[in-house]
């Protein structure tokens, strides 16, 4: 080992990146030595094949089916402003490994933020105590897997520096102020993110990855005759700075000013069952939430889940395809390599209507007896991992997006959903519609607004009638995922669809205004 203590090393880091929580010295969030994604930490930290070894070997030490380490190296940083001044700066950093023994559906684990050999012999011990049982023999030599490259980033590249992104937020500020007169209070935020991660198993694996992060976000609040509203927009995913260009300022900008101007005019549909049309992009959310939790494999395997019993059978109408993917560009769930070794790669969840798969991690894919997919992810080296989604997202149909809103009659579409609440196991769900439209007679009329939609997830899928051939991504990156006090960066798409009946929340009479 090295002989550099933990604290040492990350005060030596912030000092070269600059001083993360003032301005105008704030510099950046640097890696001491900009080592490629390789060797970085056999180079910072002396972590070899030897001493990898040595670790998986003690996590086995009392039986075992399985072992595997995560160290983790991650810096971030956040600056905001209020109506063109900076209010807020922080930073984080955080360095560590998790070490995971595995028996059965088992998991031991510890962890430590002291890259010490003695102090990770302690963590693999408490990972060993799992087990009371002969020794079980892990790799001396290591192979490195064959992984895509999702989100590339230039030679060198170790953060978005702060004095970066504060132009761009004054851009959003000024952006946002001149669209409208109505405007009165601009909120703009810049998080990035870079993490390096090293993994190794006892089958022999070893993978590396270099993970950017993040997103640019404006929140508005206009006012008109005494009455206020306000939206938010946000853009991001696994990129570098060179995304924020002028196109990308201007749809934040652009779309959390027009969004927040559309509710002045807005109304509330009537409540009760009725054809609701979801949009494209960002309602992908629904299915995400309402349908994609109940297909990981730890509820199924644990029969919570009403997808328990359904494997093979129909599940949706056969135009209805379903995909979990790791490998689309620059998304925000996009993985190359998940956190237990598992090259990143692309899943059928549901193919013409027939459920085909879970999401798995390696516990649940040997439990069934399949191969991984690629779905092992963890919030940090403090926690193990768990059969999570990447980008979820639904493909499209044959018909065109005014075909759909035109086979709906009467009903609402929906543009946008905020503060949902999903049970897990049943799919039962209530979202609240931030965005939205009527339609009548097949035609899209007023903005609605104080409306929630609510149904069960997997009925929603069986009631999904028609899709049109307009599948997008959402391109935000804010949000997290949760579960089991994990979050994780996911993304989810969906095409304009059709789906037959759901109950919407809103007045008793027509057109009722708030």
């Amino acid at each position: 080992m090295k002989p550099i203590p933990r604290r040492k090393f990350i005060r030596g880091t912030a000092l070269a990146g600059g001083a993360l929580l003032f301005l105008p010295g704030i510099q950046g969030c640097g890696f001491a030595g900009g080592c490629p994604s390789g060797n970085y930490f056999l180079e910072e930290f002396g972590i070899d094949d030897a001493l990898i070894s040595r670790l998986l070997s003690k996590a086995l030490s009392r039986g075992g089916d399985f072992a595997d380490l995560y160290f983790e190296y991650t810096v971030s940083n956040y600056l905001g402003l209020e109506d063109g001044k900076v209010n807020q700066s922080y930073g984080d950093i955080s360095l560590g490994v998790g070490i995971r023994t595995v028996k059965g559906d088992q998991t031991g684990y510890g962890y430590t933020q002291e890259l010490s050999e003695e102090s990770m012999m302690s963590a693999a011990a408490t990972a060993a105590s799992l087990c009371d049982m002969t020794a079980a023999q892990a790799a001396t030599s290591f192979s490195r897997p064959q992984t895509g490259s999702y989100y590339p980033v230039p030679d060198g590249f170790d953060g978005i520096p702060a004095q970066s992104k504060l132009p761009v937020l004054q851009q959003i500020n000024e952006k946002c102020f001149s669209l409208s007169p109505e405007i009165v209070k601009v909120n703009a935020g810049f998080q990035s993110s870079i993490k390096r991660i090293l993994i190794a198993t006892s089958d022999g694996i070893m993978a590396e990855d270099i993970i950017p992060g993040g997103y640019l976000y404006s929140s508005v609040v206009a006012e008109r005759n005494g009455r206020r509203e306000q939206s938010f927009w946000n853009l991001g995913g696994r990129r570098d700075f060179s995304f924020y260009d002028n196109d990308v300022i201007n749809e934040v900008a652009s779309k959390s000013v027009n969004n927040a101007l559309k509710l002045f005019d807005a109304i509330q549909p009537p409540a009760g069952e009725m054809p609701v049309v979801l949009g494209p992009g960002i309602t992908g959310i629904l299915l995400h939430e309402a349908i994609g939790h109940g297909m990981e494999a730890d509820f199924n395997r644990k029969k919570t889940s009403t997808y328990s019993t359904m494997m093979g059978k129909k599940v949706a109408e056969p135009f209805v395809t379903i995909i979990d993917d790791g490998t689309n560009m620059n998304l925000a769930g996009s993985i190359n390599v998940d956190d237990e070794g598992i090259p990143g790669k692309k899943t059928v969840l549901v193919e013409n209507g027939i459920l085909t798969s879970y999401i798995h991690d390696r516990i649940s894919a040997k439990y069934y007896g399949v191969e991984p997919t690629g779905n092992g992810r963890r919030q940090d080296f403090m926690n193990y991992p768990i059969p999570r989604m990447r980008n979820t997202y639904m493909l499209g149909g044959d018909a065109t997006p005014d075909d759909v809103i035109k086979a709906a009659g009467n009903g609402i579409y929906v543009e946008d959903v905020s503060n949902g609440q999903v049970k897990i196991g049943e799919g039962d769900f209530a979202f609240y519609v931030s965005q939205g439209r009527m339609i009548e007679n097949g035609k899209l009329t007023s903005t609605i607004k104080d409306v929630n939609i609510m149904g069960n997830g997997p009925k929603m899928l069986a009631n999904i009638v028609m899709a049109a051939n307009d599948l997008e991504m959402s391109r935000g990156g804010a949000g997290q995922c949760g579960k089991n006090g994990q979050g994780a960066p996911v993304s989810f798409g969906l095409p304009t669809c059709l789906v037959k009946s759901l109950t919407v929340g809103g007045t008793e009479q027509k057109g009722g205004r708030s």
